[in-house]
C-alpha cells in the first residue's frame, strides 16, 4: 500500500527573465548550493544561445526544451511473473524534468570546455533538433514503439 504523494514545491520564478523553466535549469545547474555561479553560467549560456538563434533567450530556451521533452515513455510492469515494457503517456511536469535532466547530464558528459561554452552547445543543438537530449528522446520513442503491443497492461 502507498502513502499519500509528496506535495508539489512552488518554484519561484527568476529574477532575471521571470521565468520558472530558467529557474529549475539554475536549479538543476547548481552544485553545492552555489547558486550565484549556477546563475551566471544558465545566463552566460542564454545569452550566447539567443545570439546564435537570433530569438529572445527564453523563447530560444522553451523551444529547444520542447524538442527534448518525450511524450510517451515505458515502464516495467510485472504480469504474471513476467515483466513487460509498457508505454505510459508522460505527465508535463516529469517531461519537464527529464528534458532539464538530459540537458544538462549531456552538457557536463562533454569534456575539455567550460560549463558555459558545454551547457549553451548543448541547448543549440536542442533547439536545432540534434545532440545528445535529443537522442535520448528518440530512443525513449523508439522503445516505447518497439512496446506498443504490450499497451493493452496499462493500468
Amino acid at each position: 500500500m502507498r502513502r499519500r504523494s509528496a506535495e508539489i514545491r512552488k518554484v519561484t520564478p527568476d529574477p532575471v527573465y521571470g521565468d520558472i523553466l530558467v529557474q529549475k535549469l539554475v536549479n538543476r545547474v547548481m552544485q553545492d548550493g552555489k547558486k550565484s555561479i549556477a546563475q551566471k553560467i544558465v545566463y552566460t549560456s542564454l545569452n550566447i544561445l539567443s545570439e546564435k538563434t537570433g530569438e529572445k533567450p527564453a523563447d530560444a530556451l522553451h523551444k529547444a526544451f520542447e524538442n527534448v521533452k518525450p511524450l510517451i515513455e515505458v515502464r516495467s510492469r510485472r504480469i504474471g511473473g513476467a515483466t513487460y515494457q509498457v508505454p505510459f503517456e508522460v505527465p508535463e511536469r516529469r517531461a519537464t524534468s527529464l528534458a532539464i535532466r538530459w540537458i544538462v547530464g549531456a552538457a557536463q558528459a562533454k569534456e575539455g570546455k567550460t560549463m558555459v561554452e558545454r551547457l549553451s552547445q548543448e541547448l543549440l543543438d536542442a533547439f536545432n533538433g540534434t545532440g545528445a537530449a535529443v537522442k535520448r528522446k528518440e530512443d525513449v520513442h523508439k522503445m516505447a514503439e518497439a512496446n506498443k503491443a504490450f499497451a493493452h497492461y496499462r493500468w
